[in-house]
């Protein structure tokens, strides 16, 4: 399944500086796997060492945060946008 990843700026120095680049994957470890393969480092800047969704980066499938779905297991199909967003902080 070949989906669109949105990648924050923060991470666009592990694409070229594309904003937006493709994937692919049924499942979201599928898609960042995939992704890894492409751009060498960007899954551990979204995992931790465990393998888990790092605290501060919120990935959503659609319009729907992966951590209310099936985590790493929510599925990814043909044509999804998939959206890494870094959580801010600020006061």
């Amino acid at each position: 399944m070949s989906v669109s990843v949105r990648v924050p700026t923060i991470l666009r120095s592990y694409t070229g500086g594309d904003s937006e680049v493709t994937a692919e994957g049924a499942t979201l470890s599928e898609v960042l796997d995939d992704l890894d393969a492409s751009y060498a480092g960007i899954r551990a800047r979204i995992l931790d060492d465990n393998g888990k969704l790092r605290r501060f980066v919120n990935v959503y499938v659609g319009d729907e945060d992966v951590r209310f779905l099936d985590d790493l297991a929510t599925p990814t199909p043909d044509g999804a946008k998939v959206s890494v967003i870094p959580a801010v902080a600020g006061g």
